[in-house]
Parts: C-alpha cells; sequence; structure tokens
C-alpha cells in the first residue's frame, strides 16, 4: 500500500471560541459540553482525500499559551484554522494580529490557512456579519467558513479537507521550486567549467 501523506494542521482563536468542539465534530461528528479550556491535544487522523490517504496530526491549542509555546506551534504547523466566535467581536478582532504572528514566525514561506466562524447557530446574538468574515478572508487570501460545532452545520470536514489540500499544493510547488534551482546551480557550474576549457 502507498505511504499516506502526512500534514500537520494546528487550530488557533481565542479561549472560548469552540477549538476543541470543532476538532471532535470533525474527528468523532459528535458535539461535547464540557471540557478543559486550558487543555492543549493533538490527534491523529486518516482521511481519504481526492482518492489519496492522508494522516493529519492535529494540534488543538489552548489559546492561553505564552508567546514561546504559541511560536513553537506555529513552527510546527503547515496549515493552520484560524477561528473565532461570530457572537464574539473581540475573537473576531485577534484574527488579523494572529495571522500577522503567523507570517512573521513562517517568512518567507506563505501561510497556508483558512478562517472560520463558529458558533453559526447562535445567528440571534451575532456580532460578525459572514460579510465581515467573508472580506478578512479575502485579505488574509484564505477560503472561509461559518460553522456550528454544536450542530454540526456548515461543512467542519470540507475545512480539514481543504487545508490538507492547501498543504499539499503548496508542498508540490515548493518541491518544484526546489528541484529547478538545483538543476540551474548543476547547468552553472557546467557552464563554468566548459568555459575554463575552451578559454
Amino acid at each position: 500500500m502507498a505511504k499516506s501523506a502526512e500534514v500537520k494542521l494546528a487550530i488557533f482563536g481565542r479561549a472560548g471560541v469552540g477549538k476543541s468542539a470543532i476538532v471532535v465534530r470533525f474527528l468523532t461528528k459528535r458535539f461535547i459540553w464540557e471540557y478543559d479550556p486550558t487543555l492543549e491535544s493533538t490527534y491523529r487522523h486518516q482521511a481519504t482525500i481526492d482518492d489519496e490517504v492522508v494522516s493529519m496530526e492535529i494540534l488543538d491549542t489552548a489559546g492561553q499559551e505564552d508567546t514561546i509555546q504559541r511560536e513553537g506551534h506555529m513552527r510546527w504547523g503547515e496549515g493552520f484554522v484560524l477561528v473565532y466566535d461570530i457572537t464574539d467581536r473581540g475573537s473576531f478582532e485577534e484574527v488579523l494580529p494572529l495571522k500577522n504572528i503567523l507570517d512573521e514566525v513562517k517568512k518567507p514561506k506563505n501561510v497556508t490557512l483558512i478562517l472560520v466562524g463558529n458558533k453559526a447557530d447562535l445567528d440571534h446574538s451575532r456580532q460578525v456579519s459572514t460579510e465581515e468574515g467573508e472580506k478578512l478572508a479575502t485579505e488574509l487570501a484564505c477560503a472561509f467558513y461559518e460553522c456550528s460545532a454544536c450542530t454540526g452545520e456548515g461543512n467542519i470536514t470540507e475545512v480539514f479537507h481543504e487545508l490538507c489540500r492547501e498543504v499539499r499544493r503548496r508542498r508540490m510547488v515548493q518541491g518544484k521550486t526546489r528541484r529547478r534551482s538545483s538543476t540551474t546551480h548543476v547547468k552553472q557550474a557546467i557552464n563554468k567549467m566548459l568555459t575554463k576549457i575552451s578559454s
């Protein structure tokens, strides 16, 4: 059997936005009412995406890490889900600063991420409109989903699958660039030798 591709994904967002609930809903199709918000967990999950087996390692951050811890998580991850709560404007306003830190930690690489507005079932308490979420996603140049970990509405599975696709696309592009640059070096070296010989 062909070896599965491995992808490291990390979930970020302020405490209470429902990061753990989203991960658990994705993995088990269930909703958990109670869990320790200070707990950080890593899950492993295998899925077939576009006829290929992908092994995901998903890091559910606690949302209360210190800077050093957070940067460590950012260095570890290849794809990121940035989550805010549609009923909490403050959590939405934390997304952009979070993306800026990610850019800083990951540069010169582009950051592969998806923006998720959680708690879409609480529309009556909404503080962030869908349009605002879409606008921010356009600024961040990433996909955007609104969902509810509680009811399962919105396609939570698609969030993770799309992120895996994106990470693998980036890898292929970077792999090609790397191969191209090493061939260029070889060509340059040969040309130098030939120039020496002919002179």
